[in-house]
């Protein structure tokens, strides 16, 4: 039976149960055949893919997966955004129809919507969607040799050279997880302790310094600040007067000022200065908060969140000399996602405290808002159940402990048949998604993130600022 030609005017035809389509005149058959893939720095081989895929038929729908679900399954490197990725495949001229992928389970639903008669992928998956033959059949291609996005990206990258300022806890988790970043090359360290210095370089096979941080900067393009709290300022400053990008670990700055300054300076050196709190950056918060903006619970009207690690001195989170104490330790992470749900216009902060060897070893504060109210409780000698919870006019969310780490959370409603849960990847220890976001910016030379914006940073070092200062303060 002769076929339909492959750019014939689609309106025409009319489909059939087996995905195969009739032409309305004529006894003409058209097939349908789906692909998917990331097409990042299309190359030959994601073209000769394309077209050995359109040759199995006549109609050729092809998936391009999401920025939001490519870093959610973990794939960090993409160079080029969802737009740029989709408009590379139409100019190859094999697609006739473009679709986004953005989320897991979505192949079967495309398949039965469409009236896909062939699945097509690379025979690196091979075996790996034959659970889609129960829907279509499954077919794969043989790829290209000797060429990926891997290579190119490779090839093409400018690796920046990354210093890790302290040789912590944090510091060592950096590590790992910087490996699985693009452009990120962890080189040295320094830390003002010579044998905690070279101890940390010895274990990750860097160079160390622990007398003169000029030296040590010499040796970077990029500074990650993972030190004691009361240090960021000095160490931050440095760094950007030096021409260098910073990264910088929670809390960011214990002084609304401080932030500001660095900031303006970044800005006007055409630097690139970011605070690392990484829940700001995973998937799961990331989607929690479009949700909730879209709507779909309403206007929000409450938010409280919780965190608590209990610890034992001589720890720094109870010496009061370093900053020490549940708010400094903990408030971060927690006004970073009420601002995110809320905004920076709050008008009043209360706090309440228990205090213990001069730091506050648990601290609930308030925060109102015109419309809202939100709410946290801290603590590194009380315990909390470490959880999240948004409340809004026609639902609320709920994320379980510990919600800064989460990869699910579930809406819920009057009506609990409405309700909804949704899991998301997270991968490692979370690190890897702030250090993609770093990175990412100073590739493509922005100088902020929607993800975590100056004004939130901002705002977030004003409230530790006030409390720092007793500012509507009560110990009980």
């Amino acid at each position: 039976m002769n076929k339909i030609a492959p750019n014939s005017v689609i309106e025409a035809l009319k489909p059939t149960s087996c995905g195969k389509f009739y032409y309305s005149d004529k006894n003409f058959i058209m097939t349908k055949v789906i692909t998917y893939g990331t097409y990042d720095l299309l190359h030959e081989g994601h073209i000769n893919l394309l077209r050995r895929a359109k040759e199995l038929g006549d109609y050729l729908i092809v998936g391009v997966t999401s920025d939001s679900f490519d870093r959610g399954r973990g794939k960090l490197n993409v160079r080029n955004n969802v737009l740029e990725r989709v408009q590379a495949v139409k100019e190859t001229g094999y697609a006739d129809e473009v679709i986004i992928e953005d989320y897991l389970g979505q192949k079967i639903d495309d398949i039965q919507r469409y009236d896909v008669e062939i699945f097509a992928i690379g025979s690196d998956w091979e075996g790996k969607f034959d659970y889609l033959n129960e829907y279509c059949k499954v077919v794969y291609l043989p790829r290209t040799e000797g060429i990926s996005s891997t290579m190119l990206r490779e090839q093409t990258e400018v690796v920046y050279r990354i210093g890790i300022v302290g040789s912590g806890r944090i510091a060592k988790r950096f590590v790992p997880e910087s490996k699985v970043v693009n452009s990120a090359k962890v080189t040295a360290v320094y830390d003002p302790n010579k044998v905690s210095a070279d101890a940390f370089g010895e274990e990750f096979g860097l160079n160390s310094f622990s007398d003169k941080y000029e030296d040590f900067m010499s040796e970077v393009d990029v500074v990650y600040i993972a030190s004691p709290h009361l240090t960021h300022y000095d160490y931050a400053k440095q760094s950007l007067y030096a021409g260098k990008h910073v990264l910088c670990e929670i809390p960011f700055m214990l002084k609304a000022s401080q932030v500001h300054e660095l900031y303006d300076y970044a800005e006007a050196h055409n630097l690139v200065l970011l605070e690392a709190s990484k829940t700001a950056f995973c998937p799961s918060f990331n989607h929690l908060v479009t949700l909730v903006k879209s709507g779909v619970i309403g206007d929000v009207v409450d938010v409280k969140t919780s965190l608590s690690k209990m610890v034992c001195a001589p720890m720094r989170e109870l010496d009061a000399l370093q900053a020490g104490g549940a708010m400094n330790e903990h408030a971060p992470l927690n006004m970073m996602a009420i601002i995110k749900l809320l905004g920076t216009d709050y008008t009043k902060v209360d706090f309440y405290s228990k205090m213990g060897n001069g730091v506050d070893i648990y601290t609930k504060a308030n925060i109102c808002y015109t419309h809202a109210t939100a709410s946290m409780t801290l603590g590194i000698g009380v315990k909390t159940e470490g959880n999240m919870i948004i409340s809004g006019t026609k639902g609320y969310v709920y994320v379980p402990a510990p919600w800064w780490l989460t990869d699910f959370f579930e809406i819920r409603y009057e009506d609990q048949t409405k309700n909804k849960k949704y899991f998301y990847s997270y991968d490692g220890d979370g690190l890897r998604y702030e250090i993609q976001e770093f990175m990412s910016m100073i590739v493509n030379q922005r100088k902020s993130s929607y993800k975590l914006r100056q004004q939130e940073s901002i705002a977030i070092a004003e409230i530790i600022e006030r409390f720092n200062n007793k500012d509507n303060f009560q110990e009980i």
